[in-house]
């Protein structure tokens, strides 16, 4: 049950160690009440956007389930969430990647390349078959979670839709899945959907306190939740890869518009410089949220809003073109200012 690194440097939980939920009430009470009614199906496909702790959630039910395998216990039956406490066994065997009944499958390193599988290893997926037949431990739960279900293959698909077909007794797959339309529509009808929404603001700058240990109301974690969308892996990068610093770069740029400083454009082209997708991303986000708001700024002036609105599809294309197909950075920086730089004096 071998996991790769997936925190980021700042993280101080992975989704196995994590022993607090932030959000989703609502589905956590829906699942403790088919597990303790005897209604719980035999596989869960938990969607939604990336960072909002689908897999924190899986984890907490496979701990909640393998600390209280009997749904008639009285701890089960007055429970009111699926919280398991750090120090219980069953969270230290998870947390150390030593409970024998649970099986993780997600994408793994090539041993050959050195990098990380494109698609979880069908063999790796195949083992759920042997895995689900061999005898459970103390209280007869098997359970797996794929991480995500999107990264399967088509072989890997229907390798795991064996088992979906044929479930085995008190066996449960957790489907964690961040686009469930990508997801085999033969997969899908196997399964109950659980889908998760995004965190509240409150709740992404509870988390992200939590896992970087800062107070909830200081300036960064403040400006990188207003700027999560609901997702606490996105407001950490923001924190943890400095997106924060770029972004306040960028608008102050842009709002010296139309004075250009080429030094300055270098030195932001220069910041974007490589593959990182997170640098990339927290730009083009910056740009078009300035350029949402100009947009806004100009209801009466239909030749700006039509000058404002090219330059933004034409970046948004750029921007696109740019990380698909691994272009230089710098260009798409210079030409978006070159172009706002002459709308701007064109006004």
């Amino acid at each position: 049950m071998k996991r790769r690194a997936e925190a980021s440097d700042n993280e101080t939980r992975i989704p196995r160690e994590t022993a607090v939920l932030y959000g989703h009430k609502a589905a956590e009470k829906a699942v403790l009440e088919a597990y303790r009614s005897g209604r719980l199906p035999h596989a869960l496909l938990i969607s939604g956007p990336c960072g909002i702790g689908k897999a924190t959630f899986a984890y907490r039910i496979a701990r909640f389930m393998f600390a209280h395998p009997d749904p008639a216990a009285a701890e089960v039956q007055s429970a009111t969430s699926l919280q398991v406490p750090a120090e219980h066994p069953v969270s230290r065997r998870i947390a150390a990647q030593a409970q024998p009944d649970l099986l993780l499958l997600e994408r793994t390193i090539n041993e050959k390349t050195g990098k990380l599988r494109q698609d979880i290893a069908v063999d790796d997926v195949r083992k759920t078959i042997s895995f689900f037949g061999s005898t459970a431990g103390s209280g007869g739960w098997r359970i797996a979670i794929v991480d995500a279900v999107d990264e399967l293959n088509e072989h890997g698909a229907n390798a795991l839709l064996k088992i979906l077909e044929e479930p085995p007794r008190k066996a449960l797959l957790l489907l964690v899945s961040h686009s469930p339309a990508s997801v085999l529509p033969t997969i899908r009808s196997r399964c109950r959907s659980l889908i998760l929404r995004g965190l509240s603001a409150e709740d992404v700058a509870r988390a992200t306190a939590a896992a970087i240990d800062q107070e909830e109301n200081s300036a960064d974690i403040l400006e990188a939740t207003a700027l999560a969308e609901g997702s606490v892996r996105r407001a950490l990068a923001f924190i943890s890869e400095d997106m924060l610093e770029l972004r306040r770069q960028t608008i102050g740029m842009l709002e010296r518009l139309p004075n250009l400083d080429r030094q300055a454009l270098h030195a932001l082209g220069d910041r974007l410089y490589g593959t990182e997708p997170a640098a990339l991303q927290a730009f083009v986000d910056a740009v078009n949220g300035w350029l949402a708001s100009r947009l806004r700024a100009f209801p009466a002036d239909p030749g700006t809003l039509d000058r404002l609105a090219r330059i933004w599809q034409e970046f948004n294309q750029s921007s696109l073109d740019t990380e698909t197909f691994n272009l230089e950075r710098k260009p798409l920086v210079f030409n978006l200012f070159m172009a706002l730089a002459h709308a701007g004096r064109a006004c």
